[in-house]
């Protein structure tokens, strides 16, 4: 295996397509107000299978692309995994810069920077973002007060939902790395039947949904 990272032209595989797909599917009664996708091949087609249940167009997002892996990009795992490098991401990312890429510590902060003004922009609304594994594994990180040289102790998997909420008081963690239900995030009919409620449990925030293809 290799190191895609940035590298263009790489789409959804077979079985990526219908992990996206699936996950599209359990959005599908969310009452999502925006998708947003790092500009990449693979999650802009994921947001796409998203966003075509809700009848939106999917917005690029530069701020939530993935990892500037630099000149391990295309590279093969196995050899990368050799390296002292490829510990000190695994024990100290904090301290990791790629060789002609990003370091992790500003990768961490532009992807915050892109998901609080995306919440911003959408106030009390559900969004979605589709990102890549290390940048949700790292906005994870800031939003529950984890150190980011501990981000890889938290797991996300492809087409798994992660859910943030942010409010004018900090965030709250309510899904990570999630394949199975979604109900409690559906829109909740009125008392009238008529249209759909705001629900007594949800706080001015913004539920932020993110995954990664």
């Amino acid at each position: 295996m290799t190191l895609s990272g940035r590298a263009p032209g790489i789409d959804l595989s077979d079985p990526g397509r219908a992990q996206a797909e699936a996950t599209g599917a359990r959005l599908a009664s969310v009452p999502v107000a925006a998708v947003y996708a790092s500009p990449i091949e693979r999650t802009t087609q994921t947001a796409e299978l998203i966003a075509k249940h809700h009848g939106l167009a999917v917005e690029p997002l530069p701020g939530v692309i993935e990892a500037d892996y630099g000149e391990w990009t295309g590279e093969k795992l196995s050899d990368l995994a050799k390296t002292d490098l490829w510990k000190t991401v695994q024990a100290a990312p904090s301290r990791v810069r790629f060789p002609g890429g990003e370091s992790m510590v500003a990768m961490q902060a532009r992807m915050v920077a892109a998901i609080e003004a995306v919440a911003q922009d959408h106030p009390g609304a559900a969004v979605v973002v589709v990102s890549h594994a290390d940048p949700i594994k790292a906005a994870i990180a800031h939003f529950t007060g984890l150190a980011l040289d501990l981000f890889q102790r938290v797991a996300v998997a492809p087409a798994s939902v992660t859910v943030v909420e942010l409010g004018p008081l900090g965030a709250t963690l309510l899904k990570c790395n999630d394949t199975g239900t979604l109900d409690e995030l559906a829109a909740k009919p009125s008392a009238d039947g008529g249209g759909d409620a705001e629900r007594d449990d949800e706080p001015e925030a913004d539920p932020q949904v993110g995954g990664h293809g």
